[in-house]
């Protein structure tokens, strides 16, 4: 177990859906913001079969979301946003999805990526994992390694200009499972800003905040934290070696 201080200089949240981030680490994300990180947001799809509501098209849906999406980052300091707009529902970890998130990952260049856990199946609360949160989780996780900092792999992007890239560390939000816990004390009413601003999906949200109040405090029970956010974190490349590579890779 790891009650982490560590903050990176620069990471990128990789996600499915609209209201991901705000779902499993906004916490994190605005208290890094706040301590100088730079943060940048990768949205695969853009939540467009998420209102269940007639006479609603999928594009006004995108729409909503994306809008929703933009107010939530704001609210903790995120102003980089970038929607993929792949199918809600419908993505494939395929060889086009990673390149398009192999060149995310060189142009922002993040010290840490924070995605999905594509091995969850089934939640600890007891629900079925969406496939999207699946596939997306892979998808970013094969564009880290090898596929980001090897210029080998889509080295076409070298010649626009975009480099390998290597990832330091990987977060997995695993629905609260994970062994590095991360204090949001200070940052949880920034959370529940942030999840308020996805109205169509949340509404009132008395319930659902009082449910993510009550898991927080969970997860820091015991670790001095009055809120905590929970991640696997795996390392890519060995601290002394991620430096070395900074320094020796070309800069887009």
């Amino acid at each position: 177990m790891s009650n982490s201080n560590y903050v990176p200089v620069r990471a990128m949240a990789i996600v499915a859906h609209p209201d991901d981030i705000e779902f499993g680490c906004a916490g994190t994300v605005a208290r890094w913001v706040q301590q100088g990180c730079k943060v940048a947001y990768v949205l695969v799809t853009s939540g467009d079969v998420g209102i269940a509501k007639a006479g609603i098209t999928r594009a006004e849906v995108a729409a909503i979301r994306e809008a929703e999406t933009l107010a939530a980052a704001k609210i903790v300091g995120v102003e980089n946003v970038i929607f993929l707009r792949e199918p809600d529902g419908m993505v494939e970890n395929n060889l086009s999805l990673r390149k398009r998130l192999v060149r995310e990952i060189r142009l922002f260049k993040p010290e840490v990526v924070l995605t999905d856990d594509p091995t969850l199946m089934f939640s600890p609360q007891g629900r079925i994992n969406h496939p999207d949160h699946r596939a997306v989780g892979t998808a970013a996780v094969d564009a880290i390694f090898p596929a980001a900092g090897q210029p080998h792999f889509f080295e076409e992007l070298a010649a626009e200009g975009i480099f390998a890239h290597k990832v330091r560390k990987v977060y997995i939000m695993s629905r609260g499972q994970g062994e590095t816990f991360i204090n949001i004390s200070d940052t949880i009413e920034l959370k529940l800003q942030a999840l308020r601003a996805h109205v169509s999906q949340v509404g009132e949200m008395v319930e659902l905040e009082k449910m993510l109040r009550e898991r927080t405090a969970m997860l820091g029970a015991g670790k001095e934290m009055t809120h905590a956010e929970a991640f696997r974190v795996f390392m890519v490349e060995t601290d002394e070696t991620w430096t070395k590579l900074q320094a020796e890779q070309p800069q887009s």
